[in-house]
């Protein structure tokens, strides 16, 4: 699925409009790096597994971000888990 940020969508409405009535293709919206939309084709329902694959990813990006404000400097993820394992 192509993804595109809100600045995009605003400049190429018309033309992603018209590249998903051609190919059929979703188009993930993102604001900030996070999905706030899917464009799709009309009259087919979506699947239920590209909805949660989208979910998912939103989720673990704002996860990502959250867990960055705290991550202690010099200390890799790799030490982490390994310290985490003793």
């Amino acid at each position: 699925m192509r993804s595109v940020g809100i600045s995009e969508l605003k400049q190429n409405v018309s033309r992603l409009v018209r590249t998903v009535q051609r190919t059929g293709e979703e188009v993930s919206v993102t604001v900030r790096g996070e999905i706030v939309a899917v464009l799709g084709p009309a009259g087919r329902p979506r699947s239920r597994g590209k909805r949660a694959k989208a979910t998912t990813v939103a989720d673990l990006r704002r996860l990502a971000r959250k867990i960055g404000k705290h991550w202690p400097k010099g200390v890799s993820a790799v030490d982490a888990v390994r310290d985490a394992r003793r």
